[in-house]
């Protein structure tokens, strides 16, 4: 079983270098930033956790991948992951070549976990379709794993048009890092068997997990995949033995914990012994 870690909001006020390699030297299998780039004051999208008001924290996100590029700098094994990355926010051309890069420097430690989002005021004043953000985000992918493959590549689709191009360098991992769709739409177990690698959601239960798993491997067969080459990763979980061992016997093959917001390095170092100790 795989254990991660999360970082709470504010993401900012903790070094990466310093919390990635205290997470590595206990045995964290893998560090997880998530982002919102720029959030609205006036918002008429709900709070997916509480229907309600979106909290103040969502302000104080790091960016993903300058952290994990740090954290990278300072650690040998312990996975850099994006917890989500929101794919219709981000030009697919540069983020290809960004993940190209911290995989290959990174020695192949990059997970790519994606969404579409649900903050539709901030989806559109970063240019994306927020009605059709699946069909975006599904030809980001195309194009991206097109980067990553091919000597050249072209796209000619609803959302990106180009003429051949060349982009270098090429990720570490062949193909490519592996691909996490979040989220709980009612096609994501489809679009995970014809696009994707895994699954990272987060508001689940083991009851819910242990039939979604097998959903899921019903589909990859009938696809011809291999059932066990997707993986699950359960993200955001407290600080639960019993809750992971649950999650764990239900088809989880990776939980990532959710530490609490503390006041300082040093702080979040002693948290994430804590924690260790207590599920690791």
């Amino acid at each position: 079983m795989q254990i991660g870690t999360s970082v709470p909001l504010p993401a900012y006020t903790y070094d990466p270098a310093v919390i990635a390699r205290k997470a590595e030297d206990l045995g964290f299998d893998s560090i997880w930033y998530a982002e919102h780039p720029a959030v609205p004051v006036e918002s008429d999208s709900p709070f997916p956790a509480t229907g309600g008001e979106i909290p103040w924290t969502y302000s104080h996100f790091s960016d993903p991948y300058i952290a994990l590029a740090r954290a990278s700098a300072v650690t040998t094994k312990i996975k850099l992951a994006t917890g989500i990355t929101l794919l219709p926010e981000r030009n697919p051309l540069l983020l290809a070549k960004e993940i190209s890069v911290l995989d290959l420097h990174s020695g192949g430690r990059f997970i790519f976990g994606i969404g579409t989002g649900w903050l539709k005021e901030e989806t559109e004043l970063m240019g994306g379709n927020f009605a059709r953000r699946w069909t975006q985000t599904r030809e980001a992918l195309d194009v991206m794993k097109g980067c990553w493959t091919q000597e050249q590549s072209e796209y000619h689709g609803e959302f990106f048009d180009f003429p051949p191009i060349r982009s270098f360098p090429k990720p570490a991992q062949k193909p490519y890092p592996p691909i996490l769709i979040g989220g709980m739409a009612p096609k994501v177990l489809e679009r995970i068997v014809a696009h994707a690698d895994g699954w990272l959601p987060n508001r689940i239960t083991p009851q819910d997990l242990e039939a979604k798993r097998r959903a899921l491997d019903d589909l990859a067969r009938a696809a011809g995949r291999d059932p066990k080459s997707i993986q699950i990763s359960i993200y955001g979980q407290p600080v639960d033995k019993a809750l992971i061992r649950d999650l764990h016997n239900a088809g989880a093959d990776r939980v990532i914990i959710r530490p609490e917001w503390v006041e300082s390095d040093a702080l979040m170092c002693e948290q994430l012994e804590r924690a260790a100790e207590a599920v690791l």
